[in-house]
């Protein structure tokens, strides 16, 4: 399993992935693509709240981002039946934001996402982004990710 030993090397424990909080489905698998819903920033069991540029700064958005993007490689694991390597390509991410009207470090937020996602899948991790601001998100979340992931089949 060369992602689950990269994760180590990183540190990284995958948490259990979140349960759907209303009606959809964590991650749905077709034609070699796998969907996977957007994402909270849990640390700690705990979503990380508040909007960036008023009660969040830069760095806690990236640390947000990357939160949610732990989150994202944890719903991956559980669609796949726990092998990371049939990774084959983190197609897309989309970033969505809290933040105040007048912020606009939204792609640098959303870096805390696109390096982990490189970190731990190497070049198979570059992906297509989309990083735009909200002003809410659920459980007033200070980031939430989506992600379309091309996998290797079973």
């Amino acid at each position: 399993m060369m992602i689950e030993a990269k994760l180590a090397e990183l540190g990284i424990t995958l948490p259990a992935p979140a349960a759907p909080v209303a009606s959809y489905v964590p991650a749905v698998e077709a034609n070699g693509m796998l969907f996977i819903s957007g994402q909270l920033p849990f640390v700690d069991g705990k979503v990380l709240t508040g909007k960036v540029g008023d009660t969040r700064s830069l760095e806690d958005g990236k640390a947000a981002a990357k939160a949610c993007a732990v989150m994202l490689i944890a719903q991956m694991k559980a669609a796949l039946g726990g092998d990371l390597d049939r990774v084959e390509r983190i197609v897309k991410l989309g970033v969505f934001v809290a933040s105040t009207p007048d912020f606009t470090d939204q792609p640098e937020a959303a870096n805390g996402a696109s390096d982990l996602m490189e970190a731990v899948f190497g070049d198979a991790g570059k992906h297509a982004r989309a990083a735009v601001s909200v002003p809410v998100l659920p459980r007033d979340a200070t980031v939430e990710i989506d992600c379309v992931v091309k996998v290797r089949s079973a």
